[in-house]
């Protein structure tokens, strides 16, 4: 497989081919759900189950591959490799990354479902007898099974593809660079534009049926609460006001707005959990969540393969493979955006993050309020309970809190995360449908994120006033179907490119050897002078400018005489020593001028008088670059034999690279 030398970063913000065939997607949706609520419902119940009927195995087949692949890369060498360049850092500290991934991927359903699925499923099981232990125990590995580390691989492979192939390789932030191991430069036209407006459409409508669940249970909660009406007008205002906070967030910004609500958000979620835990029978549920886990990884094989062949029923349907297809759809939306939030981690610290960390995070939340509810109902028969769960489950988590202390302030701050994780959703969402509208970029204006803020709201509360909503969502789910396909390529693609880096990295260790020749006996002491003198700007800078522009000239002329393309490029802090390889991969060797901050035993009186950084006790090294990220060696006070040697060195591992690709 060949990885792109150079991507084709278009120059315009906006993708026309994408905005306006997605905007008018959107618009032929809406109204044919608006005109016509009960044959757009027909038609997408007709096409789910036939999906259901036909295709459950293919769901249940590849989500599989999508749980092996990830737990594969996160544990084989290629778990080493960084998503960025080998010297980026983590854009985002762990607890604020974990916060932002966990919003938006299961804040609203985790407050929805936490209380409601579990009892659910101790009312009406799979298999086991209704309302028994047996129940209990089943109720709770299922609930587990569908949002433990299927739902979070879904979410972290499609992450992979995009952070990888973005961030590593250069390629837009978008859903069509999961296809450039597929179909290669043919992504930046129609087959690519295609793909964006698929992402598009389906994480609007996704996005849209989302906020429309959140709009039920805080209009639930508040009529639990206090005399106001569980009704569709009601659920729109609430709508509104919560878009209008949208696109407050979303005007201030990823590092702001959603940073900071999801921060506030896992602030609430922990402070929640900590106090039903305490306050429940806490020995009880400690115990249940090591037992559940324990159910849970057991049979985890036999429950992922599943169908239910030889004993028919719709149980399958209307649960597992639901969500497995509710998974794919928010995959675009919710595998974008933690892409978006990775940049800089090993994709080893990134399996870990967003599959062992959120899961186990996931599951403690669903024992706690599951459990917990099904204690009320099976063991101390509040029997009330699940009879409003059975008639409303928007209710299901405001009715458990009434048995606690303090259960209307519990209650009000139940009511005040379900409105950040709708008003995170729909800033992430709307930010997400901007970077596929805008080539991957970040960086648009002001009037584009607050289009599509606006238009997610929109269009749920149209769809929610229409009774369209149940159509729409069942579209979300049968579009995962072929998105489903798509994403077997990639990640058939992402590991042909993993592999080709494997390369790149084992040839890097051969023949290592980045210790220059001498011209002159006593070169040792200018380097040794250089290395403790920790050097400033100026001589960094100086040191580029004629010892490596030599250096790099003098071996271009070399490599010239073999019928080789050369170029050298001059940048904002360095140069750029380019090979030309037709169809192979080009080799790239860098120096860079790069600041760092002293160690404390350095001599300050060795620093030059006249070098401003001296009270920022920093210093500067010529480090090099390679294609892949900085190399993290320098080569300041190296002679100009020194540097072309290194050169060599480096030409001679990218040989041996291509020589393993071959």
């Amino acid at each position: 497989m060949t990885i792109p030398n150079n991507a084709e970063r278009p120059s315009s913000h906006l993708n026309k081919q994408v905005f306006l065939p997605a905007s008018g997607t959107i618009v032929a949706l809406l109204l044919f759900a608006l005109l016509a609520p009960n044959a757009a419902d027909t038609l997408f119940q007709h096409v789910q189950g036939v999906i259901v009927t036909n295709g459950s195995w293919f769901y249940v087949l590849t989500v599989t591959i999508i749980v092996i692949t990830v737990l594969y890369l996160g544990l084989s060498r290629y778990g080493e490799i960084r998503l960025g360049p080998d010297h980026a850092q983590p854009d985002y500290s762990l607890l604020t990354w974990l916060s932002m991934l966990f919003a938006a991927g299961m804040g609203i359903g985790l407050m929805f479902f936490g209380v409601a699925e579990p009892l659910m499923h101790f009312l009406a099981p799979p298999t086991a007898p209704p309302e028994t232990i047996l129940a209990v125990k089943e109720a709770m590995r299922t609930t587990f099974f569908h949002w433990g580390f299927h739902a979070w691989s879904i979410y972290a492979v499609v992450a992979l593809v995009l952070a990888y192939f973005s961030f590593r390789h250069q390629l837009p932030l978008t859903l069509r660079s999961a296809l450039y191991p597929i179909i290669g430069d043919r992504i930046y036209g129609w087959a690519g534009h295609a793909v964006d407006i698929f992402a598009v459409t389906s994480t609007i409508f996704g996005v849209a049926t989302s906020l429309g669940i959140g709009a039920a249970q805080i209009n639930a909660g508040l009529a639990y609460m206090t005399d106001i009406e569980v009704n569709t007008a009601n659920q729109v205002w609430m709508m509104a006001a919560v878009t209008l906070l949208a696109v407050v967030s979303v005007s201030t910004g990823l590092d702001k707005g959603i940073r900071r609500l999801s921060e506030l958000n896992m602030i609430l979620a922990v402070a929640l959990l900590a106090f039903i835990l305490l306050l429940g029978p806490t020995v009880f549920l400690l115990q249940a969540y090591l037992q559940n886990t324990g159910a849970y990884l057991s049979d985890i094989v036999r429950n992922t393969f599943n169908l239910f062949a030889y004993e028919k029923t719709d149980w399958i349907g209307g649960w597992t493979i639901f969500y497995w297809g509710w998974w794919l759809a928010w995959a675009p939306f919710v595998g974008l955006f933690i892409a978006r939030i990775s940049r800089g981690r090993t994709i080893r610290e990134f399996v870990i993050g967003v599959l062992l960390v959120p899961t186990a995070f996931t599951l403690f939340w669903m024992t706690v309020f599951g459990n917990g509810a099904i204690d009320l109902v099976f063991a101390q028969g509040e029997s009330t309970l699940a009879d409003l769960v059975n008639e409303d489950a928007s209710i299901a988590l405001f009715a458990f809190l009434e048995y606690f202390p303090f259960a209307n302030i519990l209650s009000v701050v139940a009511i005040c995360m379900v409105v950040v994780f709708f008003v995170t959703s729909c800033d992430s969402g709307a930010m997400v449908v901007d970077m596929l509208c805008s080539h991957g970029e970040n960086n648009t204006p002001l009037w584009q994120r607050i289009y599509w803020a606006v238009g997610v709201g929109l269009v749920a509360s149209v769809l929610l006033y229409a009774g369209g909503l149940n159509a729409l969502q069942t579209m979300t789910i049968a579009a995962a179907l072929p998105f489903a396909i798509v994403l077997i390529l990639a990640i058939f693609g992402l590991v042909r490119a993993l592999r080709v880096d494997g390369f790149k990295r084992d040839s890097l260790k051969y023949n290592v050897s980045q210790t220059q020749p001498s011209q002159r006996e006593d070169d040792w002491r200018e380097r040794l002078h250089t290395i403790v003198a920790f050097p400033n700007r100026d001589k960094v800078d100086t040191f580029i400018k004629h010892v490596v522009e030599t250096a790099f000239n003098t071996v271009a002329d070399e490599f010239k005489k073999n019928q080789l393309e050369v170029e050298i490029h001059h940048r904002d802090k360095g140069m750029t020593f380019v090979v030309k390889h037709g169809d192979e991969q080009d080799f790239e060797y860098s120096v860079y001028r790069r600041r760092h901050i002293q160690p404390e035993y350095a001599n300050a009186e060795l620093l030059s008088d006249e070098d401003d950084d001296a009270n920022d006790s920093v210093y500067f090294r010529a480090e090099v670059h390679l294609r892949e990220g900085g190399q993290d060696y320098d080569i300041m006070g190296w002679s100009r034999n020194g540097v072309i040697n290194d050169i060599i060195d480096q030409y001679q591992k990218h040989q041996h690279f291509l020589h393993l690709l071959r």
